[in-house]
């Protein structure tokens, strides 16, 4: 499959000149422009190259660390099955967690639960300590 990195570069400048970032909260679900990356990295979809991520902490008001969703049933030891989000079973990329500049941040969609949550930030502690 070939990618649009180039289609990416102008979006990518636009999410640059954006002003104010949006306000956040950990445990937030967001739609967020995570382009076109590099080989096995997850990358977003559609014509804005986005992908829904739960926001793991808030690092700064202009940073946080987040984790990519996917609706993808595939079984995997680091895939964390979280419930519904817009409709679909969702399932957080615990290998692909990355710090994201808030401006990639477009649509606020749901926030998870607190029990959820807990148990994931348990799953996170588990692969970063094993790695």
């Amino acid at each position: 499959m070939q990618k649009e990195f180039d289609k990416w570069n102008v979006q990518k400048k636009s999410i640059d000149d954006r002003g104010n970032a949006p306000y956040y909260h950990e445990r937030d679900i967001w739609w967020c422009s995570l382009g076109v990356n590099v080989g096995f990295e997850q990358d977003g979809s559609g014509d804005e190259f986005r992908r829904p991520v739960l926001v793991m902490k808030g690092l700064s008001q202009h940073t946080c660390l987040v984790v990519p969703l996917t609706a993808s049933a595939q079984m995997h030891p680091l895939r964390f099955p979280i419930g519904s989000v817009d409709g679909k079973d969702a399932h957080a990329l615990l290998s692909q967690m990355r710090v994201v500049d808030t401006k990639r941040l477009v649509r606020k969609i749901s926030r998870l639960n607190n029990e959820t949550f807990d148990s994931m930030k348990k799953a996170v502690q588990e692969f970063i300590s094993t790695a």
